[in-house]
């Protein structure tokens, strides 16, 4: 982990923050040819394909009957897994789902002389979820995913993931998701953007995963829509001298053990406080920790900590990367929210520690990475509905405006739109 003072000499585009925004500018050369081959294949070869894939890429050989998983292994995952965690997924699903509730839209209807006006609010048909295998478990993902899909209305939500774990499986039977197929990868997001003979084609995909996944997701997007190409994950605590740095190396080394690219950033005002915190990760919490070598290689690259002269200098710096979960443990961190502008969730206090709005809280941890927190949003409700416009006008509400739309035709040269509205005045020329 770095430490750079930034005291007397602050600035925003220093060379260590651009490297910390550009350490996901992943060379995609490599990777796209191969990704668009195997969307090709999957649009093709349907079926054979992804039996085909999912025998190269993920080492199990599966037949078509064996795409889907049997909705009763589901079932039996979540009669298996222990008490403790199945009461603590369903803690989870209600906080979660109690949260976005908050967020449902409502059709809406303006009046005026002869005109209506309004919106209508609809859920998508069928989403598609797809949740990564790998050494992890992530039930965190499927219920975060599923539980706003549902609560926006959603008649069918599909799942597809590599993994047969035991956790990922039984969230799906909490979060009443029916149909699991058994593949994974740039094919799995092939196959529901596409369809095939076993897997149904959806309307939009949601999930984290890999290169591939991302840049299978980016490729189709038009043809489904996605919710976002989630890059590495990253935090972003801004402290001062009160901030206890036990506390905040363990937040750090929550992000820094998902991901070799994944970024640990403290901004400060108290340049003990980041040598502290520094030397308690390396001292104590590293050693003989079980994913010692990813969190390692995380800290050792990506691992920050700037010295500041002030909090506001602190904002300005967070605002300016953008982080994807931000934390605020300061004397007085509320002073701090209305100076903060970009930021996927932002976490005020001590003792609102990131993993809580990973699992529990309410909020969702789907949320945007690599700046974009400059322009999206945590996934929510919005992101399974559509918005029709609903028009109504009268022969009265017509005379009302007819002549300005007439003019504003004729202003861009489309004369057949000025035709549609004159000759209903009967002022064909």
């Amino acid at each position: 982990m770095k430490i750079i003072n930034l005291k007397g000499k602050f600035l925003l585009n220093n060379k260590e923050v651009e490297n910390l925004i550009k350490r996901s500018d992943i060379e995609v050369e490599q990777y796209e040819p191969i990704v668009k081959e195997i969307i090709k294949k999957v649009k093709e070869e349907k079926d054979k394909a992804l039996i085909e894939f999912t025998e190269k890429f993920d080492k199990q050989k599966i037949t078509p009957e064996q795409i889907i998983i049997p909705f009763e292994e589901l079932e039996k995952a979540y009669d298996e897994i222990e008490n403790d965690i199945r009461w603590s997924f369903e803690v989870a699903v209600e906080r979660i789902k109690r949260f976005h509730e908050a967020q449902i839209e409502k059709s809406f209807f303006l009046e005026e002389e002869g005109i209506i006006l309004g919106q209508k609010v609809i859920p998508i048909e069928i989403a598609g979820l797809y949740v990564p295998g790998g050494k992890a478990a992530y039930p965190s993902s499927v219920i975060m995913n599923a539980i706003p899909a549902k609560v926006a209305g959603v008649k069918e939500i599909v799942m597809c993931t590599p993994s047969s774990n035991k956790y990922t499986l039984a969230a799906a039977f909490l979060c009443g998701i029916e149909t699991v197929y058994r593949i994974g990868g740039a094919q799995a997001i092939a196959a529901m953007a596409y369809g095939t003979e076993t897997v149904k084609k959806v309307d939009k995909i949601v999930g984290p995963g890999n290169i591939y996944v991302a840049l299978a997701k980016k490729n189709l997007y038009g043809v489904v829509d996605i919710d976002m190409i989630a890059g590495p994950s990253e935090i972003l605590v801004i402290a001062d001298e009160t901030a206890n740095p036990r506390w905040i190396a363990a937040d750090l080394l929550s992000q820094a053990e998902h991901d070799e690219l994944a970024a640990s950033i403290l901004i400060t005002t108290s340049e003990d406080l980041a040598i502290k915190v520094r030397d308690i990760l390396y001292n104590e919490f590293l050693k003989d920790f079980e994913r010692e070598d990813i969190a390692r290689k995380s800290l050792d690259n990506y691992g920050h900590a700037f010295i500041v002269d002030t909090i506001d200098e602190a904002s300005e710096l967070a605002n300016y990367i953008a982080p994807e979960h931000l934390e605020i443990i300061t004397k007085n961190p509320w002073d701090l929210l209305d100076k903060i502008k970009h930021a996927g969730a932002i976490f005020l206090g001590e003792y609102s520690t990131e993993p809580l709005g990973d699992y529990i809280l309410g909020p969702n941890h789907v949320l945007p990475t690599g700046r974009a927190a400059r322009f999206s949003s945590a996934l929510g409700v919005y992101d399974f509905i559509k918005r029709s416009s609903i028009i109504y006008v009268s022969k009265t509400g017509f005379e009302r405006v007819a002549k300005y739309a007439s003019n504003i035709a004729k202003a861009e040269g489309l004369y057949a739109h000025k035709l549609s509205v004159d000759i209903r005045e009967n002022k064909e020329e």
